[in-house]
C-alpha cells in the first residue's frame, strides 16, 4: 500500500465527512475458487424424487470447519430452488419454508450454523410437492451466505512501519451463489 495514496484517499473522505470520527476503508477484495469439497464451508447433497404427481426435495448440509484457517459460523444462510411441474401443493416442509408461486420457488433462511449447532451442523431440508403438470426437472439450488471473523484463503493484512496503525481489521468471506448440482430418482408405479 502506498502510504501517500491512503492518505489522499482518507483527506477526501474526512471532507465528504466531516463528522465522522472513524473512516473505514476496503483494503483487500478478491475472490476464491473452491479446490473440492474439502475448501468449501458448508458441504451438500441434494436429490430430488418424484413422478407425475409429485417430488420430493431433500438437501443434506454439512457444516465444514477444515475449509477456514479459523472456524467462524456462518450467518444469514439462504437455500434457494425452483420447481417446476405446476406445483398446486406443498405437502411438507420442514424445516419450515417460503414457496413463492409467481417464481416457482422455494427458499429456507437458517440463521446461522457451526459446529456449535445442533447435531454439530449438520442437517436436512426436505420438501414435497404435488404437480399438476410434472414430472418436475431437477434445477440447481443456489446457497448465499456470510461469515464474519475469518478468511477461506488464510490472507492476512498488516502494517510495516511506524507512524501508522490499524484501529480495526475485519475480516469476512460471503458466498454470492454457491451451486450445488442435482441428482435424480424416478419412481414409476
Amino acid at each position: 500500500v502506498k502510504m501517500s495514496n491512503l492518505l489522499s484517499h482518507l483527506k477526501k473522505v474526512a471532507e465528504q465527512r466531516p463528522q465522522a470520527t472513524y473512516y473505514n476503508v476496503d483494503m483487500l477484495k478478491y475472490q476464491v475458487s473452491t479446490q473440492g469439497i474439502q475448501s468449501t464451508p458448508l458441504n451438500l447433497a441434494v436429490s430430488w424424487r418424484g413422478d407425475a404427481s409429485s417430488t420430493d426435495l431433500r438437501i443434506d448440509y454439512k457444516y465444514s470447519t477444515e475449509a477456514m484457517p479459523t472456524p467462524t459460523p456462518l450467518t444469514n444462510i439462504h437455500f434457494m430452488a425452483a420447481v417446476d411441474g405446476g406445483v398446486n401443493k406443498l405437502q411438507a416442509m420442514l424445516p419450515p419454508a417460503t414457496w413463492n408461486p409467481e417464481t416457482q420457488k422455494i427458499t429456507w433462511k437458517i440463521p446461522e450454523l457451526s459446529q456449535r449447532s445442533e447435531n454439530g451442523g449438520v442437517g436436512a431440508l426436505l420438501a414435497r410437492f404435488q404437480l399438476a403438470e410434472g414430472p418436475s426437472r431437477p434445477s440447481q439450488l443456489a446457497v448465499q451466505f456470510t461469515s464474519e471473523g475469518s478468511t477461506l484463503s488464510g490472507c492476512d493484512f498488516q502494517l510495516v512501519g511506524s507512524g501508522y496503525r490499524l484501529s480495526l481489521v475485519k475480516k469476512r468471506f460471503s458466498a454470492g451463489i454457491l451451486l450445488a448440482g442435482c441428482y435424480l430418482c424416478h419412481s414409476h408405479e
